[in-house]
């Protein structure tokens, strides 16, 4: 398989998260990251208010929107690429959102089980 690729935690191409609002530490809609991605943006969530709320209150409000970043500002049900200790963060605070795992990075599996993804997996019913 072509090693530019990047896939997700299926193993599979990934799958964009998100063009609208417009996602990934690369702002290309995906959860790709490299070694300048300090954060780890990893994980393809649909946001809640609840998450939304909680990630204000860790100190990273995606709410505000930042037109010299190009963000509009994230609402509840928008899909985008968050950190993933941010979304472990907010799993121990019970308020974890929803993720696509198809549109989740597979780096995110040397963090989390695969398991534990599909809890929260809007993709799969099992």
């Amino acid at each position: 398989m072509n090693s530019n690729i990047t896939l997700n935690v299926l193993k599979q191409p990934i799958v964009p998260c998100s063009f609208d609002p417009l996602t990934g530490y690369f702002r290309d809609g995906c959860c790709k990251t490299d070694e300048s991605d300090f954060g780890s943006h990893l994980v393809c969530a649909v946001v809640t208010e609840e998450f939304l709320r909680f990630s204000i209150r860790r100190g990273n409000d995606l709410t505000t929107p930042r037109p010299e970043y190009r963000f509009p500002g994230l609402l509840a049900g928008d899909q985008w690429c968050v950190c993933i200790n941010r979304w472990l963060e907010a799993l121990e605070a019970n308020c974890a959102p929803k993720i696509k795992l198809e549109s989740t990075n597979i780096k995110a599996l040397e963090i989390v089980s695969l398991e534990l993804l599909k809890e929260y997996s809007v993709d799969l019913v099992e």
